[in-house]
């Protein structure tokens, strides 16, 4: 890419610059000063904590040849290039300097509070075992051309995301798209052929401040799509309604999953014990069975049904591809230990996905469930109180701990679990601030027949140090595991 190209998608007026500078060929772009190489452009983002601003004459001195900014800077050695939004010029040129490689691909988006990574994980599911190879960006890993890496954030920043897509030789790209990758721009450049609406419920209020501006925040994905894209939304969902009723005044194509007979996937009958739904598509009922347990898997699987049926998959297709799915790291994952006691791992962190995941273990059969989780510090604080009522209603006994303490002091922390339980007025629960004690006592004071439900981090990595030499829950109720069966030895 030249200069006079970045000038011509910013929309800068070229005067500014010496007219023997707009041939110059440009080797990168980065908001990171210390990725800077020779003939880079470098992208001044201001961050929630650090300020690219600060940076750049480090970025000059690391070779950058031009620096776009917010600010006018006539002292600078290279030419600049000032604009109103240095996160929304990092996406478009990222996107420019990489080809636009989305519109070579199907691209496929899922937003929504509850159900992104799971729907994502079926749609590529289905794809693939329909005959197209599929690169997938989520919370849990970044997989591309067959390759996996372990993901950074859900939705990567826009040189990451623009480089990754330009590498793919995959048919189609499946995307987790979270409310802060839109916010930010980090998607910026992108046109997708598919999106997908799960649900909203409250979370991330710490950084949206309301529920109004969280689905402001989702809805920009649904006006990202190329003149072809079709939309799926699930209206059985408030927002998710309110979300339908937008795209059809604004003249957007979607399609809707719910119960309402107007639906173009009406749900006529879910069946929570078989974990599946008899739908009417087009006058005609169809079965979809989910391949994991839950109503709200049902829903998950529903979206990604219609999905596979905008991209021609026929009903017998995507059923007999539903039938070999193996689930997703962390989410309802479950475990039958050597006392007959079942554990479930779930990264559920809100009290609707708390209260869904409940409900599910309580269908199974559960003669009594134990739920061990926490909160995380510097996160949505409104949703505490909820998420524990979730647990007193639906569970026979509450375990609370410590999940990821941030920036929050420990102490701090236990001081917020006393007040919360104080608060709850039940007896039924308890502190264990240690997370992997608290999994522990959760299963060796379960008996056969009980269940586990270990919910918050998922297959998340633990960020602090705990009593057993564990990781993750699922490495800590391993260990737990092994421990029991030499104890039984005894």
């Amino acid at each position: 890419m030249k200069l006079q190209g970045l000038i011509d998608i910013l929309h800068i007026d070229h005067q500014l610059i010496n007219r023997k500078d707009l041939n110059q060929e440009l080797t990168g772009v980065t908001d990171d000063s210390r990725e800077v190489k020779e003939g880079f452009v470098f992208v001044a983002v201001r961050g929630y904590r650090v300020d690219g601003h600060n940076y750049i004459e480090e970025a000059i001195s690391n070779g950058a040849s031009v620096i776009v900014c917010e600010e006018k800077l006539d002292h600078l050695s290279i030419p600049f290039l000032q604009t109103d939004n240095c996160r929304k010029a990092l996406g478009l040129i990222a996107s420019e300097f990489y080809g636009n490689p989305s519109f070579d691909k199907i691209v496929i988006g899922v937003t929504g509070t509850n159900g992104k990574t799971t729907t994502s994980h079926l749609i590529k599911h289905l794809c693939e075992k329909n005959g197209y190879s599929c690169s997938m960006f989520g919370t849990i890993d970044y997989i591309v051309n067959d390759q996996a890496v372990p993901g950074i954030q859900t939705t990567p920043s826009a040189p990451i995301l623009q480089r990754l897509l330009a590498e793919s030789k995959d048919d189609i790209v499946v995307m987790e798209v979270s409310s802060h990758g839109l916010e930010q721009y980090r998607l910026e450049g992108i046109a997708f052929d598919y999106c997908v609406f799960t649900n909203l419920h409250q979370d991330h209020l710490d950084y949206h401040s309301s529920m109004e501006n969280y689905f402001s925040a989702k809805s920009k994905l649904f006006y990202m799509m190329k003149e072809t894209g079709e939309a799926v939304i699930n209206t059985d969902d408030h927002w998710g309604e309110k979300l339908a009723e937008q795209l059809t005044e604004d003249s957007i194509t979607h399609e809707t999953v719910g119960r309402r007979k107007t639906c173009d996937y009406e749900i006529i009958q879910i069946s929570p014990e078989s974990s599946s739904a008899v739908i009417s598509e087009e006058k005609r009922e169809v079965t979809v069975k989910s391949p994991l347990k839950g109503t709200h898997n049902v829903y998950n699987t529903l979206q990604a049904y219609a999905v596979g049926r905008l991209l021609g998959l026929t009903p017998e297709k995507i059923n007999t591809a539903l039938e070999s799915f193996q689930g997703v790291c962390g989410r309802f994952e479950m475990y039958r230990l050597e006392n007959e006691v079942t554990v479930v791992i779930d990264y559920a962190h809100t009290a609707d996905s708390i209260s869904h995941t409940l409900e599910t273990v309580g269908s199974q059969g559960a003669a009594s469930i134990t739920h061990v989780f926490g909160f995380r510090g510097d996160r949505d604080e409104k949703k505490r109180k909820d998420m524990l009522e979730a647990s007193v209603h639906l569970s026979d006994a509450y375990i609370l701990t410590c999940d990821d303490l941030n920036t929050v002091p420990y102490d701090q922390m236990i001081e917020t679990l006393e007040m919360l339980q104080s608060s709850s007025g039940e007896e039924h629960g308890r502190i264990i601030p240690d997370r992997t004690l608290a999994v522990e006592e959760a299963i060796m004071n379960s008996d056969k027949g009980d269940w586990v439900l270990i919910t918050g981090k998922g297959h998340e990595s633990y960020q602090q140090e705990f009593h057993y030499p564990t990781t993750s829950d699922k490495e800590t109720v391993e260990y737990i595991h092994s421990r029991l069966k030499e104890y039984e030895k005894i």
